[in-house]
């Protein structure tokens, strides 16, 4: 049965990136963001990573641009972080979200080579193709998403690629939900019970 307590690194992602958006504007305020994007905008590639600046591949899931796009994405990673943090443990989370969260930043620079994105969603992707994935082929999982849950996501990912929407970190979007999907049927035989912390 799982600990009816707050999980402290799901709470811990929402707060740092709240702050984040506050502190800078909800991404109007660049001067702020300018050690947090993966790259820098002159140009030199992960030049920056590469002399020591390492936080950078992780800290693009931390920027947000608008109240909408905060609010969308910490909702969906109180529901689907919390559900993981609970089910496998808090180290488990921090590892994919480390992965998930520096794959999908990779992929969205390297793809597009612009600095300029940021966003959970990435990660929330993953979480989304992890539980699903969890929820369909491991009886020990205990929780499986709704078909209208996956059917919305999805519809919200291919509406996401129509540019109607504005400019959006489609493939921090792709690389996360393939990760967490393939991630979450590899592990599909794996019991949660017993990582539960």
């Amino acid at each position: 049965m799982l600990k009816k307590t707050l999980p402290p690194l799901t709470a811990v992602l929402i707060g740092l990136s709240v702050l984040v958006a506050l502190v800078s504007r909800f991404g109007a305020s660049t001067e702020v963001l300018n050690f947090l994007f993966i790259a820098d905008s002159d140009g030199g590639g992960l030049a920056a990573v590469a002399s020591g600046q390492v936080w950078r591949l992780i800290t693009p899931i931390f920027i947000h641009f608008g109240i909408m796009h905060v609010a969308f994405n910490m909702m969906w990673l109180w529901d689907l972080g919390k559900l993981v943090e609970m089910r496998r443990g808090a180290l488990f989370l921090a590892a994919f979200v480390v992965v998930d969260g520096v794959a999908s930043n990779l992929t969205q620079y390297l793809v597009t080579g612009s600095p300029y994105f940021g966003g959970m969603s990435g990660v929330v992707y993953g979480l989304l193709g992890f539980v699903w994935m969890q929820g369909r082929h491991n009886r020990h999982f205990g929780y499986e998403l709704t078909k209208p849950t996956v059917i919305m996501m999805l519809a919200w990912f291919v509406l996401c690629w129509t540019g109607l929407l504005g400019p959006i970190a489609n493939w921090a979007h792709t690389a996360g939900l393939l990760i967490g999907t393939i991630w979450g049927f590899v592990s599909r035989g794996r019991s949660a019970s017993a990582d539960i912390s």
